[in-house]
């Protein structure tokens, strides 16, 4: 079974026991922060968007026009039906077909970590694509340079992660410009979290 696989079958398994789990406001400051940087009814990719909340739905009830993508079809349809007033597409992160210049904004968080690390920097130069002039970037990835399998809620799940120090590096390298990067505790947990302003 390849990575990407293992990881459609572990995230349509485990759906809706991590969506009633997981700590759905510990990252509000974070996306605050983000739709404070965008303009009035941004459009915005968020990109691995699992149930849509906390992301989709925070985002599209500070009025912006949210597109949701991801590789588990169970996580999309339970998105639908979380935020109806946004936009669901069954799409992987490594094949993202979308215009250029289309988004004002672009927020992946707890997912690039589960796309091989080598696909990382292809995925960044889409976001560039994808982004307006100026359009802003949000990401997080893990704070250690890793890649393997672990049981993730009783079933296997594939990570994948560079250092921060090589994320920001390759986010660079992909025409962006750092507003803020460094490491959060949020709900227990340490994430490196990236904010860029698209430039072109």
């Amino acid at each position: 079974m390849s990575e990407k696989e293992i990881v459609i079958k572990g995230w349509n398994e485990i759906a809706p026991a991590y969506h009633a789990n997981r700590n759905k406001e510990k990252i509000n400051p974070e996306l605050q922060r983000f739709v404070d940087l965008l303009p009035e009814k941004a459009q915005v990719l968020d990109v691995g968007s699992g149930s849509g909340i906390p992301v989709a739905r925070y985002l599209s009830n500070a009025g912006l026009k949210i597109t949701g993508i991801d590789i588990s079809d169970i996580m999309i349809q339970m998105a639908k039906k979380n935020v109806p007033q946004a936009n669901f597409i069954n799409m992987d992160m490594t094949k993202i077909d979308f215009s250029e210049s289309l988004f004002d904004g672009v927020i992946s968080v707890f997912s690039l970590f589960h796309v091989p690390k080598k696909d990382h920097f292809s995925i960044f130069k889409k976001f560039h694509d994808i982004l307006k002039p100026g359009g802003i970037l949000l990401i997080n990835t893990g704070i250690n340079e890793s890649e393997g399998i672990s049981n993730f809620f009783g079933v296997p799940m594939f990570w994948s992660n560079h250092a921060p120090k090589k994320t920001l590096e390759l986010v660079k390298r992909s025409g962006f410009s750092i507003i803020f990067e460094g490491v959060l505790l949020r709900g227990g947990e340490l994430q490196y979290w990236i904010y860029a302003e698209n430039i072109k």
